[in-house]
């Protein structure tokens, strides 16, 4: 009998608060740092026009997308691994982690092709402005076509949290972003001596991030994860796990495509306007990063906690990491609305901001913040539903939230010509969403939490 059949995994006995906190806060750290590199990146390439910065929030769908997938595969990892790891399935847990590198390579190679031919079309389709469809097109190529870099960094983090090794997550996650951040201006401006590559730099400079963290990624893995044993020798894909993966990871990629598709419809919304309220909902996007980021690092923490103490029948344990879970979110949530509220101009002028860019983006951000209040019970609500395999049920919530609610209103009220009303439906949106994540959450307790596994 080998270590890992006889040892209990922290997820099952360390304090519940404990134990969240240590499972979250490497995560959050590295999501902050994550955030911060998003600001910073849009930061250097407002520094070139407010038309490299729109190229840039033009290319944010296509980028969600690629992050959707793997983030999206992710979540049903995750939740396969850690449940396997909980019932003492260790072969499975192994077989899933094998299936999971092939799904990477997978993704890679799919996303390297759209990128080579799609590019250009896809910012053809949004705008007629050479200079942004230049540079978008350049930048978006970079991205997708070493998208590798990306999906295999997601995918060994994902088994590092699997097993509850977050530390090692953060490590990660902070070498690519920081690696990021210092090689920007040097590709963008053409520092000490590298060629001056304006928008495509702030590409490279992600993709290079993106593949050192893999690296780092992959040598925990073989280094420190010894509950999980990775090898591709005789490896076939296998039908059964693919498709338990999928079974929360098609709905969980759903869920993160509508928000590129909401993305795109939005960016169509405000171009009637100008090319700068384009830019201002880009920089939303990167400014509201900073708040939700570390929230969506909670969850990463709280799902494999979810997943792995219901496989070991721990109703008890389970209640409380997502009671303490929902009022962590909503300390940050309140947090950030302060922030919104108090300092939009500050905040506009980390990205050069013109006057007019000011006028469109102060009402803005208040308007649009309004909804923080509500999104971190959605949040936390939607993986929850994630981490029990209802994954149909968060998908449901995003459709309506996004494209039955967001999209429509925004549009209704674009006809009035008052572009500061259209930022309503962001908090009408979440309204909705919240009563339709409280429903389903009371619908799992009584059918996954409470009777069947306090019945085992």
């Amino acid at each position: 009998m080998t270590e890992r059949n006889v040892r209990e995994n922290k997820m099952g006995v360390m304090p519940v608060n404990r134990l969240l906190l240590t499972m979250s806060v490497p995560m959050m750290v590295s999501m902050l740092v994550q955030a911060l590199y998003n600001i910073v990146d849009s930061m250097f390439v407002s520094m070139l026009s407010e038309n490299a910065l729109t190229a840039v929030s033009f290319a944010f769908p296509a980028q969600t997308l690629m992050i959707a997938v793997a983030t999206g595969t992710g979540v049903g990892i995750n939740a396969l691994l850690s449940k396997s790891l909980g019932e003492k399935n260790f072969e499975r847990a192994d077989k899933t982690a094998a299936n999971a590198v092939f799904l990477a390579i997978g993704a890679s190679v799919v996303f390297a092709a759209a990128g080579i031919f799609l590019s250009r079309p896809f910012f053809e389709f949004q705008t007629d402005v050479p200079d942004i469809i230049d540079g978008g097109t350049a930048y978006l190529q970079i991205c997708t076509v070493f998208s590798f870099g990306m999906m295999f960094q997601i995918t060994a983090e994902r088994l590092l949290q699997s097993t509850g090794k977050t530390f090692f997550t953060m490590i990660t996650q902070m070498t690519g972003a920081v690696i990021n951040m210092i090689l920007d201006p040097i590709l963008i401006f053409g520092w000490l001596g590298f060629p001056k590559m304006g928008v495509a730099g702030a590409a490279v400079a992600t993709v290079v991030g993106q593949c050192t963290a893999a690296v780092l990624a992959i040598v925990f893995n073989r280094t420190h994860n010894k509950e999980i044993h990775v090898t591709m020798r005789g490896f076939r894909p296998d039908r059964y796990i693919i498709g338990r993966i999928y079974l929360v990871g098609i709905p969980s990629i759903i869920l993160a495509a509508i928000g590129s598709v909401m993305t795109f419809g939005m960016n169509k919304i405000l171009i009637a306007f100008s090319t700068t309220a384009v830019a201002v909902f880009g920089v939303y996007f990167k400014l509201q990063s900073f708040i939700f980021l570390p929230v969506f690092g909670l969850n990463n923490g709280m799902v494999p906690i979810l997943a792995y103490n219901y496989g070991a029948g721990k109703p008890d344990r389970i209640l409380r990491t997502v009671k303490l879970s929902m009022l962590y979110a909503a300390v940050m949530m309140t947090a950030g609305l302060l922030v919104f509220q108090i300092f939009p101009v500050p905040l506009l002028r980390i990205f050069n901001a013109s006057d007019n860019m000011i006028a469109i983006g102060v009402p803005a951000l208040r308007i649009i913040s309004v909804h923080f209040l509500l999104a971190g019970f959605s949040i936390v609500s939607i993986s929850v539903l994630q981490a029990f395999s209802h994954g149909f049920l968060s998908l449901s919530v995003s459709l309506v939230r996004q494209m039955a609610v967001i999209l429509p209103v925004a549009y209704g009220l674009s006809l009035s010509g008052n572009i500061d009303l259209i930022w309503w439906c962001f908090p009408i949106a979440e309204a909705v969403s919240v009563l339709m994540c409280a429903l389903y959450v009371f619908y799992v307790y009584r059918k996954e939490i409470h009777p069947p596994v306090s019945g085992r």
